[in-house]
């Protein structure tokens, strides 16, 4: 293993909606100031003081890579959504952990030992544009730090059999399926080799008679490297960011959709998330008229709309923009006739959290309700393994969607105990924005095991919102990724 890459090397390591979401806060918030917390959802699985001094080094290292030319013709030839003052402002962009994170380790006992075990606390904080960046190389560096000191009982063999016995059976089933899996991977060559067995499946699947198609990835860099599509949106971040700015949880779904479709476009980046503080204020939202004349707000890069090649005047109004603590929610209509509301105008929508077949029904009512007869999209991206996948297509289905999958964990981190076979389980584990200028950041979630931040802020929202309580009982996030008692993967050779 020695002469394996470790750690995160570039930038574009990391998921698509990172970069959507750095340019339209750059575009609209780029003085605002965030917290970010860490949390261990497994607090059983804890990090040695090896492993965390390992992580130490590689938080640091993040400061030395920067976007390379390469990279950044790839952006501008593939990404076109991305406005060039964004893209001028990520070629000289650097992370700067030393000013921006803090990680620190509270071991169990006082022995000074280096196998000593201990909570982890990592805490980022800093503008906005400058922080956002961090969350995933994070995430992939504490997991990697994790099964490299800590939980050794595993190795590589069988990993890309593995992940093309997946991926055959996706393909062969229909599936419509993209890789996410880059926050919890187990480390960057794990991941790898997933890619590598999907592209094989993938490309043996084009002579076969399957309907189903890997889509693409999250991570821009494997994206890059592989050519495929990279894919993804938007974060919760996006709603927890602008709701805390504003304190309009009331209007925030609303406000954080009217910013978003003045910065990339009707129809561009179409697939919403809607879960940040449930689905039902969400689609309170959803059903409303786009504005014909959006008003959002002014910063270093508001004066072109992050829509590639386009001078039309729908493109142009796009790009006028007023600052957001004055005109957060303002019609703004200056042109008669009926507009497209946000549910025609977004491709569907993502499934992130709660029962996924309730959440299916609830698409259907509404989309029934508002007279939309499209065929919508809905993007599962909660805990996926193939069983849920086949299950949740059929569900969405039969309903009249077009169901496509984000599997993430199931791939890049599905390893077995050497020594018993038993599965090696994955560390959850979540980085979310705590603080926006001072006041606390939410998530409430379809599911109360999700909840996000200030227990009292959660509280009031869930008042303010009129949220009624949900509880998935397959929702235990300790739990998530399996036990140590479970069965370890079938390493068998696809027949």
């Amino acid at each position: 293993m020695a002469d394996l890459p470790e750690g995160v090397s570039s930038l574009l390591d990391t998921d698509l909606y990172k970069l959507t979401m750095q340019c339209a806060v750059l575009k609209y918030f780029p003085d605002v100031h965030v917290t970010y917390g860490f949390t261990n959802r497994t607090p059983h699985m804890k990090l040695t003081r090896t492993a965390f001094l390992w992580l130490e080094e590689q938080i640091q290292r993040l400061g030395n890579i920067s976007v390379s030319s390469e990279e950044l013709e790839y952006l501008k030839g593939t990404c076109t959504y991305l406005n060039a003052p964004y893209l001028r402002f990520l070629s000289t962009f650097r992370l700067q952990p030393s000013k921006h994170v803090s990680a620190s380790f509270k071991p169990a006992s006082n022995n000074s030992n280096d196998q000593d075990v201990g909570e982890v606390h990592i805490s980022v904080e800093g503008l906005w544009v400058d922080a956002i960046l961090y969350e995933i190389p994070l995430l992939a560096l504490v997991s990697e730090a994790y099964f490299k000191f800590c939980d050794k009982d595993w190795n590589y063999d069988g990993q890309e059999q593995n992940a093309y016995n997946k991926g055959r059976e996706l393909l062969a089933h229909g599936c419509i399926f993209s890789e996410f899996g880059t926050r919890r991977r187990r480390d960057y060559h794990a991941q790898d080799l997933v890619l590598q067995g999907l592209m094989r499946a993938a490309e043996e699947g084009k002579a076969g008679s399957g309907m189903g198609k890997l889509s693409g990835t999250s991570n821009v860099h494997f994206a890059m490297r592989y050519k495929i599509p990279p894919v993804g949106t938007v974060a919760h971040e996006w709603f927890m960011g602008i709701a805390a700015t504003t304190n309009d949880y009331e209007n925030a779904n609303e406000t954080a959709l009217r910013y978003w479709v003045s910065c990339f476009g009707k129809g561009i980046l179409g697939i919403a998330l809607t879960d940040t503080f449930g689905t039902p204020a969400f689609l309170r939202a959803f059903r409303r008229k786009i504005p014909k004349f959006t008003l959002a707000s002014s910063g270093a890069a508001s004066s072109t709309a992050s829509i590639a090649g386009t001078a039309t005047s729908e493109v142009a109004h796009l790009a006028e923009t007023n600052p957001p603590m004055e005109a957060p929610i303002s019609d703004g209509t200056t042109d008669t006739g009926e507009s497209a509301s946000y549910a025609e105008a977004f491709t569907g929508t993502r499934q992130d959290s709660g029962d996924p077949v309730g959440f299916i029904k609830m698409m259907r009512d509404f989309y029934d309700q508002v007279g939309i007869k499209d065929r919508k999209t809905i993007v599962f991206s909660d805990s996926l393994n193939i069983e849920r996948c086949l299950e949740y297509k059929k569900a969405a289905e039969t309903a009249g969607f077009q169901p496509t999958f984000g599997v993430g964990t199931f791939l890049t981190n599905d390893f077995s105990n050497l020594s018993d076979g038993k599965k090696s389980v994955p560390l959850n584990i979540v980085i979310k924005l705590s603080s926006v200028e001072g006041k606390p950041a939410v998530k409430i979630s379809d599911n109360i095991g999700k909840n996000t931040g200030d227990a009292a802020m959660v509280d009031e929202v869930k008042h303010r919102l009129g949220y009624v309580e949900k509880n998935w009982a397959e929702g235990d996030e300790a739990k998530r990724w399996g036990t140590r008692n479970d069965t370890g993967t079938n390493m068998a050779p696809a027949a």
